[in-house]
């Protein structure tokens, strides 16, 4: 199967209600490889690179979120996947 990969950026209450945890979480189970961070102004931004189906299931978990979250938006770019990734993993917004 082909691997795609996902840029993603998610609106609405997805900070201090464990989403990045909990985004981690479903990536592992589901075999999904990348990163997700907070951004300013109150958005969530990730990566995730895999097998199309696997990327899929994870975009469509964070329209929903962790209990306490309450998504409002989110924007998908896909972008040609370059394998780089070899985990998934929390990162730090950096200006």
């Amino acid at each position: 199967m082909s691997k795609v990969r996902a840029h993603v950026i998610i609106s609405g209450k997805v900070q201090g209600v464990y989403f990045r945890a909990e985004t981690r979480d479903q990536a592992l189970y589901l075999g999904v490889n990348g990163w997700i961070r907070n951004m300013p102004g109150r958005k969530v931004e990730g990566v995730f690179e895999g097998e199309q189906d696997k990327v899929n299931k994870l975009i469509e978990w964070c329209r929903q979120g962790p209990p306490g979250a309450e998504v409002s938006d989110v924007e998908v770019e896909w972008q040609s996947c370059g394998s780089e990734f070899s985990s998934f993993k929390i990162t730090f917004f950096k200006e």
